[in-house]
């Protein structure tokens, strides 16, 4: 297991060396100087010229690259232009209201996609399987902010049951934090929901036909014992990497159904940084929703071991 999990470490090295690289060069090529931009409306250049050498604009870029990188694993991610504040702190900020619509969607995708999974793989070719595949059809072709403006028009705007846009802390008050959330987390978990019971199903079927499950069923298990405790517990490997890939990808920011609801996640972050040139802020919250989403991999890899015993030799 340690050697195992050694190995795995070491491939995240150069995972996020060559992320880090990319997103470096890419925010480079983008069009504008954000010299100007924080400048305004003051063009002087011994003014530019102050900003440039201040953020280290005036360097060749392997320079300002080593410069950056050297503090990243420092833990100082910079500053950010706009906002003259370490980036560090905006995405600690902005972290934790992106992580609560990321669990609450994930649970969401989890409650409808497993269920609907199994009982689709269980009743094959039937009324539910049928209702199951569309289902999933619907998750994942249905566009987000299409989706989440349909919401706000039938709970906001028709029976005025939810706030339509903003977000308010669960520390300040829970039921509206819930109320506040509730309508994007539900337009992400339905994309979820499609994703996991599609490879539920799969898994299931695979199971189900498998040797042991015939064994189980020959030694007068009943069904519900040959579903939960053998087929669906060897299901489940598939079932971790799409819900382990789901989260991540929530978890880097849903940019559009932030925008849509005004919550002021990662994903709101991130497009003002882009649309401000604010090269600080961008290059921090990709590298850290980067090892977010190589670390739940991670994390998914050891939980195969766990479920699937086969697998620690």
């Amino acid at each position: 297991m340690l050697t195992f999990l050694g190995k795995r470490l070491l491939q995240l090295v150069p995972t996020l060396f060559f992320v880090s690289v990319m997103i470096f060069v890419l925010q480079h090529l983008l069009p504008g100087d954000p010299a100007l931009t924080i400048a305004g409306e003051e063009r002087d250049p011994a003014v530019l010229a102050q900003i440039r050498a201040q953020y280290h604009l005036d360097q060749p870029l392997p320079q300002q690259y080593l410069a950056w990188v050297t503090g990243v694993l420092h833990g100082d991610l910079g500053e950010s232009i706009r906002m003259k504040e370490s980036v560090r702190n905006l995405i600690l900020a902005k972290l934790p209201v992106t992580l609560q619509l990321a669990v609450m969607a994930i649970i969401i995708g989890l409650s409808i996609g497993l269920p609907a999974g199994v009982v689709a793989a269980v009743r094959k070719d039937s009324a539910w399987d049928y209702a199951a595949s569309v289902l999933a059809l619907w998750g994942r072709s249905t566009p987000a902010f299409w989706f989440g403006i349909l919401l706000i028009f039938l709970f906001s705007v028709k029976l005025d049951w939810l706030p339509a846009s903003g977000y308010v802390r669960p520390s300040e008050d829970l039921l509206r934090s819930l109320a506040s959330t509730i309508m994007p987390a539900f337009v992400l978990g339905n994309v979820a929901a499609a994703a996991l019971m599609r490879h539920t199903r799969s898994a299931m079927l695979d199971a189900l036909s498998s040797d042991y499950v015939r064994t189980a069923r020959a030694k007068g298990l009943s069904e519900r014992a040959v579903i939960l405790k053998h087929a669906m517990r060897n299901a489940l490997t598939p079932v971790i990497t799409v819900g382990a890939l789901e989260l991540g990808e929530f978890l880097s920011g849903t940019v559009l159904t932030e925008q849509i609801f005004s919550i002021p996640g990662v994903g709101k972050l991130i497009v003002d940084a882009v649309f401000n040139r604010d090269y600080a802020t961008v290059q921090g919250v990709v590298v850290a929703t980067a090892t977010i989403y190589v670390t739940l991999n991670l994390i998914a890899d050891l939980l195969y071991v766990l479920v699937n015993p086969r697998l620690r030799s």
